[in-house]
């Protein structure tokens, strides 16, 4: 095993891909409503689906159905919406400014790394594919084989593992970046910090129930992160 490199910055930053990195909420309402017209289901907005929003997706279905969808209903709207999202995927860019911030990041001395629920085999190619794999000590996707792995406990697996990357790595020097709450979770689960993007998934008002500072831009999420390390928990 390589030895822990030395980095210069005080703060670890994890990035979320889907909605923070990856500007694709467009995306996923086109794919959402089109699962949705399969079963019958009116189109949503993208104001209403932030504010309904949640994990895991069958609750987001129930608030918006009023009910559970059926066994039925689930299989043809889950297998409906990755169809579609998949086929649009590539016409999804990078959030404002995320490329100039992750290469500044790492110019700066400093250590970042991706940790998302997205197939890890899809991630990767992906992830190199918009030019930005360079700037990450590690890319972790879900490689979980018929289940997806939760967030908190992949996170978990993920900060564990910079111990063996970053020298000194310490869960409190580390900052997750993401556009649910579920990043929020996360991050308590590994004992890091959050700092939550309004870009996303979520409403500004979600955002904030999750007590963890709200930012409307990836720019000014990493200043909130650098200053939430700094003064410590």
């Amino acid at each position: 095993m390589a030895s822990p490199i030395p980095t210069a910055g005080p703060a670890h930053i994890v990035w979320d891909w889907n909605g923070t990195l990856l500007h694709d909420i467009d995306v996923v309402i086109e794919a959402t409503n089109a699962s949705f017209a399969e079963v019958g289901i009116p189109p949503i907005t993208l104001e209403r689906y932030r504010e309904l929003y949640c994990v895991p997706i069958p609750l987001f279905y129930q608030r918006l159905l009023g009910r559970l969808p059926t066994d039925e209903e689930w299989a043809v709207m889950d297998s409906t919406f990755h169809r579609h999202y998949f086929a649009r995927a590539d016409a999804a860019g990078l959030a404002e400014g995320a490329a100039a911030l992750l290469a500044e990041w790492v110019a700066a001395g400093r250590t970042q790394s991706l940790c998302s629920l997205a197939a890890h085999d899809r991630l990767l190619p992906w992830v190199s594919r918009l030019g930005i794999d360079k700037h990450f000590l590690r890319v972790d996707g879900n490689t979980g084989v018929g289940v997806v792995t939760g967030k908190a406990e992949q996170m978990a697996r993920h900060v564990t593992a910079l111990s063996g990357l970053v020298e000194g790595m310490d869960p409190e020097r580390v900052v997750i970046i993401g556009d649910a709450t579920d990043d929020a979770r996360a991050a308590a689960h590994a004992g890091a910090h959050a700092v939550l993007y309004t870009g996303g998934s979520h409403s500004r008002r979600s955002l904030l129930s999750a007590g963890v500072p709200v930012v409307d831009s990836l720019a000014e999420a990493v200043v909130v992160a650098q200053e939430l390390v700094r003064r410590g928990r």
